[in-house]
C-alpha cells in the first residue's frame, strides 16, 4: 500500500502539471475503481477456490509493471492522455485482483472471536501505507524527480512479491479451497440475493456501496487542485501533509480504536459514524484554512477507519462459509467498484462547478441518505 500510494503522489502530480484537467483526476478515480463494479464478484470466487498466494502475486507484478511504464514514459518525455488513461486502468484491475483475496485470508489465520479484530488491523495497516506513501512519493518527488522516483517505486513491490513464493497462509498451513465451480453473471447474482435476504450483510454493504458511489476517495485525487485553492500548489512539504492527514488519521484511530477495544461493531454505529464522515468532509469541502483543513481531514480519516473496519467485520462474521470470497466480491463491488460514481460526481462535476461545491454537495446527499436509512430501520426493528 506504501508504493501504491507513491505511485499515486508522483503520476498524479505529473498529470496535473501537464494537463491542469480535474476531468481527468476524476477518470482516474473512475478507471480505479471500474474493475471492482465488473470482476470483483468473479475474483472473490476465484479466491474461494485458488491458492490466494498467486492471486496477490498476479496483482504485484501488475502493479509494478505499471510504475515501470511510468517511469519510462516520464524519462522519455512521451506521457499522452491515451497512455495515461491505460496505466490508470491497469491499475485499478491489479487491485481487483488481490484485495478480495487479501480480505479472504483473514477468515484462513483468525478465529471468528478474532475477525473484527483482524479486520481493524490490516485496516491500520492499509493506512500505515496511506501515510508513509505521500510523505515518500513526495520525497522521492523532490530528491530524484519524478522519472527516478517511480522506478524506485516498482521494486517496493518485489519483497512481498518474492516472499509469497512460499509463505505459509492458512489455518494448516496450506490453501483451503472451496469444492463449488466457479459460476458466471447467476453466480453473482445469486450471491447478491443472499446478501439482500441477511438485514447485516445487506444493510452493510448498503452503506459501504453509498459512501463509495457519492465520495468514495474521488476527493484525494482533487487534492493537488484543494492544495492550489488552499495556497500550497508546490510539490512541496505542504502539499504531502494534506495527501497523508486523512491516512493519518486513519492510522491514529485504527491505533487507539484495536488498544482501547472501543466501538465493537454494530450496524447502528457504524451508520453513525459514517455519516460524522460525511459532516467532517461537508466543512472540509468548504473550508478555507489550510490548518483547519489539515484537521478536518485527519478527522475524516479516523472515522473512515472506523466505519469501513466495522461494516467489513460485519460482513466476514456473517458471510455463510462455503461462499465467503463470494460474498466478500460482492461486498468489494459495492465498496470499491461504486468509487467509479464518485469520480463522476466529485471529479467530473468538479470540472463544471467547481471541486469544492461538487465534494460538498456528494457529502451533503450522503448525509440525507444516511438519515432516511436509519428513520427506516428504526421505524422496522419498533414494528
Amino acid at each position: 500500500m506504501m508504493a501504491d500510494n507513491i505511485e499515486h503522489v508522483i503520476s498524479y502530480w505529473v498529470l496535473f502539471e501537464k494537463f491542469h484537467s480535474s476531468a481527468l483526476a476524476g477518470f482516474a478515480v473512475v478507471s480505479h475503481w471500474i474493475p471492482y463494479l465488473l470482476f470483483a464478484g468473479y475474483t472473490g470466487a476465484l479466491a474461494d477456490r485458488f491458492d490466494i498466494r498467486r492471486l496477490i502475486q498476479i496483482g504485484m507484478l501488475l502493479f509494478m509493471s505499471v510504475s515501470v511504464c511510468w517511469g519510462w514514459m516520464f524519462f522519455t518525455d512521451s506521457v499522452e492522455l491515451w497512455k495515461a488513461m491505460t496505466l490508470l486502468v491497469v491499475h485499478g484491475i491489479a487491485g481487483v485482483i488481490w484485495i478480495p483475496a487479501s480480505q479472504v485470508l483473514i477468515n484462513q489465520l483468525v478465529a471468528p472471536p478474532e475477525l473484527p479484530s483482524a479486520v481493524r488491523m490490516i485496516a491500520t495497516g492499509r493506512y500505515l501505507g496511506f501515510v508513509v506513501g505521500p510523505a515518500i512519493g513526495s520525497g522521492l518527488l523532490l530528491l530524484f524527480g519524478p522519472t527516478i522516483g517511480i522506478f524506485i517505486n516498482a521494486a517496493i513491490y518485489a519483497p512481498l512479491f518474492l516472499w509469497l513464493i512460499n509463505a505459509r497462509c492458512g489455518r494448516a498451513g496450506g490453501i483451503i479451497a472451496a469444492p463449488r465451480a466457479i459460476g458466471g453473471i447467476k453466480d453473482i447474482i445469486a450471491t447478491i440475493r443472499v446478501v439482500a435476504a441477511d438485514p447485516v450483510l445487506g444493510s452493510m454493504t448498503v452503506l459501504a456501496g453509498a459512501a463509495s458511489f457519492f465520495v468514495g476517495n474521488a476527493y484525494q485525487a482533487q487534492m493537488p487542485g484543494f492544495a492550489h485553492d488552499l495556497g500550497h500548489g508546490r510539490a512541496d512539504f505542504s502539499y504531502s501533509m494534506l495527501l497523508a492527514a486523512d491516512a493519518a488519521g486513519g492510522l491514529i484511530g485504527g491505533l487507539i480504536l484495536e488498544s482501547r477495544g472501543l466501538l465493537q461493531p454494530t450496524a447502528s454505529s457504524a451508520f453513525v459514524l459514517a455519516m460524522c464522515w460525511c459532516a467532517t468532509l461537508f466543512v472540509f469541502a468548504l473550508c478555507g484554512s489550510y490548518a483547519l483543513s489539515i484537521a478536518l481531514l485527519f478527522a475524516a480519516g479516523f472515522l473512515e477507519l472506523a466505519f469501513n473496519s466495522m461494516a467489513q467485520s460485519l460482513v466476514q462474521l456473517n458471510a455463510p462459509a462455503a461462499i465467503r470470497g463470494r460474498v466478500i466480491g460482492v461486498f468489494s463491488m459495492s465498496s470499491m467498484g461504486l468509487r467509479m460514481f464518485s469520480g463522476v460526481s466529485v471529479g467530473l462535476f468538479g470540472a463544471v462547478i467547481g471541486i469544492h461545491d461538487s465534494l460538498a454537495y456528494s457529502t451533503g446527499a450522503l448525509f440525507v441518505l444516511y438519515v432516511a436509512i436509519l428513520l427506516v430501520r428504526r421505524a422496522r426493528s419498533t414494528n
